[in-house]
């Protein structure tokens, strides 16, 4: 299916920043609103940040695309919808990286007590450091010994 077709698909107007974007986010990974607009800059340089904005809240809503928010991040936005992943955050650099549902089917993780809701899904986030950071932490720690 092509960009556009997925926009119709959505109920959302083709348009040049649309289709830049989707274009921006089909490359996996967790985006900031500047990071997108950087990018969509790069080939529609007339786009203002607010739109970049507001065509990200439009996807969201169509559930084109997924808002997630990291402690002390800004919400970041990745392609990857319609499944109940988690995410793991680096401690020291900030890197994000997803991880497939922790056990079982969605929402992954049952509750002691879901006070009466219906649960759909599940959203946990784990911190650590990524390989980088730790394999830097461990030459700080030698280094300093």
């Amino acid at each position: 299916m092509t960009d556009s077709e997925r926009l119709q698909q959505a109920g959302l107007r083709v348009t040049a920043p649309r289709l830049a974007t989707l274009e921006v986010l089909r490359e996996p990974g967790h985006l900031t609103a500047e990071e997108v607009y950087q990018r969509v800059a790069e080939t529609l340089p007339g786009t203002s940040l607010q739109a970049v904005y507001n065509v990200l809240a439009a996807f969201t809503e169509a559930e084109l695309v997924r808002r997630v928010e990291f402690p002390g991040s800004p919400w970041r936005y990745e392609s990857r919808v319609g499944d109940n992943h988690h995410h793991v955050v680096c401690s020291g650099c900030g890197a994000v990286a997803d991880i497939d549902c922790v056990v079982g089917h969605a929402p992954c993780l049952t509750p002691s007590d879901a006070s009466g809701f219906v649960l759909t899904r599940a959203e946990v986030t784990f911190e650590g450091l990524c390989a980088a950071c730790a394999a830097a932490a461990d030459r700080e720690s030698l280094a300093s010994a």
